[in-house]
């Protein structure tokens, strides 16, 4: 690799990394109390001395004294230089190391350090004025009347920045060329019409927000009365991406050495407050909602994740798109529940009316994802209907189908059933009937050569894979449910013979009657056959040895049919059953392709295409996501083992962000 590295890259990259992620794919761990224990992998030894804390991010063995961050462990475990560390970890985190010294990459390097300068200078300011500036008074009797020490008011940094348009301009600004750099930083406000700059916190209780090494990175400010805005936050800069970060996630790490849960509230005083009676495991989002991203880091962090909203309909509407979000990323081991205050209470309020105790006892009392699930949708379903049952399901379907696969996921799924009296097939059919007869445009085919026969008009629907396939409805026009049709086969008279007349199959085609339960999955395997049958010339582009040993019947379907096409070129489809009717091995799956045969085909080869390689990718993905699985779940996994799970993380990883 030319050049050096920049250092602030380096930094922003182990922010992003997770050691134990890290490790944990290379060395088996288990938990032990706030930190992770496991066999020394850089020597030999009986006994567990190795030792990973995630809230350090730091690892090291008692035996032999090894010990450093993830990028030292994957040096000195994969036996890596510096850079090709680098390369690794940044391959993990979807992100391009800069390969040369530019002069850019230097000045931004120089300018990061540069605003985390400012920021500490403007957060030192801040606190110097609520002890010193002539108007202290009124900040410091509103945080003494939000039950405020001066204590929690230290260990949180919190400053005050008074009234007037220049106060932080004039300390922090030694010359004209200063002031462009305060505005980088966020902390001012440029005026092109006159040019000039001014103070963007004036009149407010100064919150800063640190990130997880705990350097300033940005400013939340509240007024002192009722004017608005109520919070004001700072900018996107360079050091501060209000998406990603949590008011309070480095406060909390710091005071609990056993963090095992974090609460997840709406305001910084809120974050404070809790703080203040002894529950300082909770942190506030900067003006967004809970994203995915905020979730997938703490529950890196923690296993458990309490929502606390407002009783009233917005903390209600609140709380319904935290589910939203929070299903997808729910995994078997992590919890999510929701709180419901009071209404015109917030947990500052509370906490300070009822006492630490009776608000603890709130938090166990929350209500898990599943209840909060359950009784969200359920409040206005007529269950004792059958359309009622029917609304209830296709609701809540849909949701579930989101979430990870996972013992919770199958609870939810059996649950349904409970509550509708109706098997999960039956459910998937109505959940699966509606999505396809949705109205919207059918299909127009540029090959019109023949005529569907009329009474082949009224197909079953096919239902959707809800077992071990993946549900596919990004389909334009091609397997989507919506196909009721003999696609290119028209009977010629009583015999029910006729030509196969799709561009691609120009022999006869024998009689294949359609079947009278067409019961395909719309899966990416089944799509990727559909597509063969009436494309068979984008075989030779399939490489599918990952499928060899699939225990999927249609994967394995998949696997002989591109084999098949790719010996026989110039194979149609009537030449494709003549074969495998005399062969044994093939011959079984006579039935099943000739359902899928009826899927409706792309329009055009160019979509075809693109529809066969994101099939493929999807089942590649699937494949990979199932070896790691086995991979991870050996008791004890030899060298060989972490190599090549290192080698399927990499690849995940890899097709993923190529989407």
């Amino acid at each position: 690799m030319a050049g050096k590295i920049p250092q602030s890259f380096i930094d922003d990259l182990l922010a992003r990394i997770n050691v134990l992620d890290i490790v944990e794919s290379r060395v088996k761990l288990k938990r032990t109390g706030k930190n992770y224990s496991g066999l020394c992998p850089f020597h030999n030894e009986k006994s567990p001395s190795f030792t990973v804390n995630n809230e350090k991010q730091f690892y090291y063995c008692f035996g032999c004294g090894a010990g450093g961050n993830a990028l030292g462990f994957i040096m000195e475990h994969d036996r890596l230089s510096f850079p090709e560390a680098v390369e690794e970890l940044a391959k993990l985190a979807g992100v391009e190391v800069p390969r040369d010294e530019s002069r850019v990459d230097h000045q931004r390097e120089l300018r990061r350090k540069d605003i985390f300068a400012l920021l500490e200078e403007a957060s030192s300011f801040y606190q110097e004025q609520l002890k010193q500036h002539s108007q202290k008074a009124k900040a410091v009797e509103y945080l003494k009347g939000r039950g405020l020490t001066g204590k929690i008011a230290a260990l949180f940094g919190i400053g005050y920045a008074p009234p007037g348009w220049d106060n932080l301009l004039k300390k922090l600004s030694q010359t004209e060329a200063d002031k462009p750099r305060l505005e980088q930083a966020g902390m001012l406000i440029h005026k092109e019409e006159s040019d000039r700059y001014y103070d963007r916190f004036r009149d407010r209780i100064m919150f800063p927000i640190k990130d997880m090494r705990g350097r300033v990175i940005a400013f939340g400010g509240r007024v002192l009365g009722d004017e608005k805005p109520k919070y004001l936050n700072s900018p996107e800069t360079e050091t501060f991406h209000k998406g990603r970060e949590l008011y309070g996630l480095y406060e909390a790490r710091k005071f609990n050495q056993h963090l095992n849960k974090l609460i997840i509230v709406e305001g910084y005083m809120d974050v404070v407050g809790l703080a203040q009676y002894g529950i300082s495991y909770a942190v506030a989002t900067l003006g967004t909602a809970t994203s995915a991203q905020h979730l997938e880091r703490l529950f890196k962090m923690v296993d458990e994740v309490i929502f606390c909203f407002d009783g009233d309909q917005a903390g209600r509407k609140a709380a319904s798109r935290a589910l939203e979000t929070t299903l997808p990323v729910i995994s078997d081991g992590k919890q999510a529940r929701f709180l419901f205050l009071p209404e015109g209470e917030d947990p500052d309020s509370l906490v300070r009316q009822e006492g630490t105790e009776k608000f603890e006892k709130r938090l166990t009392e929350a209500l898990p994802l599943s209840d909060f699930f359950f009784r969200t949708l359920g409040e206005d379903a007529d269950l004792n209907s059958l359309d009622g049952r029917a609304s209830f399901s296709n609701q809540a379907l849909p949701m579930i189908q989101l979430m990870q696969p996972s013992i919770l996921q199958q609870m939810m799924q059996d649950k349904i059933s409970e509550l509708t009296g109706l098997s999960f097939e039956q459910l998937n059919s109505i959940s699966n009937l509606q999505e396809a007869t949705k109205a919207s445009p059918q299909p127009t085919y540029q090959t019109t050569e023949y005529e569907p026969a009329s009474d082949y008009d009224d197909y079953p629907q096919p239902e959707y894979d809800q077992g071990g396939g993946y549900y596919d409805n990004d389909y334009s026009g091609y397997g989507d449910g919506n196909s009721q049709k003999n696609n290119g086969f028209k009977r010629k008279g009583k015999s029910g013979k006729g030509k196969f007349k799709n561009k691609n199959f120009r022999q006869e085609k024998p009689e294949f009657r359609p079947p009278q339960d067409l019961n395909i999955r719309i899966t990416p395997a089944s799509s990727a056959i559909s597509i063969l049958l009436h494309a068979p010339h984008l075989a030779n582009g399939c490489e599918l040895s990952f499928l060899a040993n699939s225990n999927s019947r249609t994967e394995q379907l998949l696997f002989k049919l591109v084999e098949y096409l790719r010996q026989t070129p110039d194979a149609t489809l009537g030449m494709l059953f003549v074969d495998w009717e005399s062969e044994t091995d093939l011959a079984g799956y006579l039935g099943t392709l000739n359902e899928i045969s009826h899927l409706e085909p792309i329009q055009n080869t160019d979509n075809a295409q693109n529809v066969l390689s994101d099939s493929l990718q999807r089942l590649q993905e699937r494949s990979i996501d199932q070896q790691i699985d086995e991979l991870k779940s050996l008791n004890q996994r030899s060298p060989e083992d972490n190599k090549r799970l290192n080698q399927l993380l990499l690849q995940q990883h890899s097709s993923r962000a190529s989407r």
